[in-house]
């Protein structure tokens, strides 16, 4: 495993940087894959600090949730810091845990649904955009990839750690 970089960055860029935004937001694999977590395994922690399956796809969901009004704000020539939040605090106060992993898959396919949404409204001009995601000025196109990078990071994770 690589080292990760506390902020993500140029990691998860790296882990999408090969494909198209439409192949990446249109690939069904991840979904496929949730989908074949039961109950049990779903509530399953490797280690009693760390997130259950649950939690990590609700994370996956309000990291893409955040993220990709943060896009929208830059595709309007909004100012704005792209990167951080407290994943941890987002995490602590949602009720992953108590809903059915049927939902938070469903929910998780649904905002990647209006992502694509979004993303096929962007002209070639809009996803040249640049703004500042920490020490990084980054283009709006290499950020929407990141947002799929940090969610293959995070299924690598499940896979290698939790199934």
């Amino acid at each position: 495993m690589r080292y990760i970089p506390e902020d993500g960055f140029p990691y998860y860029f790296e882990l999408a940087e090969q494909d198209s935004l439409s192949t990446l937001f249109e690939t069904a694999s991840t979904f496929t894959f949730l989908r074949t977590i039961d109950k049990k395994k779903a509530a399953h922690r490797y280690d009693p600090n760390k997130w259950s399956i649950k939690q990590v796809i609700g994370h996956i969901t309000d990291h893409e949730r955040i993220k990709m009004f943060r896009a929208f704000q830059l595709s309007r020539n909004e100012n704005i810091q792209l990167w951080g939040y407290d994943q941890d605090f987002l995490t602590k106060n949602s009720r992953f845990d108590e809903l059915k992993i049927e939902l938070l898959v469903t929910d998780f396919y649904n905002v990647r649904k209006s992502s694509l949404s979004f993303i096929e409204t962007l002209s070639e001009a809009q996803l040249k955009k640049t703004g500042s995601a920490r020490q990084y000025e980054i283009t709006l196109i290499d950020f929407l990839k990141s947002i799929v990078g940090h969610e293959r990071h995070h299924i690598g994770i499940i896979k290698e750690r939790y199934i």
